[in-house]
């Protein structure tokens, strides 16, 4: 388990910034300090939920472009081709 503290370290953003993405729902967390006495919220994050916003965070190469067919100009007949018989 990750507390906010240790994730502020890890990727060198501030306290708010891990609060904003658990806010938002990028990153998974459970509150284990709301009690009857205790009001402020206390996050820890899974092994799992940090795999998968590192995953989620993670670009992805862009597809490789299809090859273009190219077109014959529409006013050219061919009547032979070449390399077939």
């Amino acid at each position: 388990m990750f507390t906010v503290a240790d994730l502020q370290k890890r990727y060198m953003v501030t306290a708010n910034t891990v609060l904003g993405w658990i806010r938002n729902g990028d990153l998974k967390a459970i509150n284990v300090g709301r009690t009857a006495a205790r009001q402020k919220a206390r996050w820890r994050i899974t092994q799992a939920a940090l795999e998968a916003f590192e995953q989620s965070r993670t670009p992805s190469p862009p597809p490789a472009p299809s090859p273009r067919r190219r077109k014959s100009p529409a006013d050219v007949i061919e009547f032979y081709k070449v390399g077939s018989r």
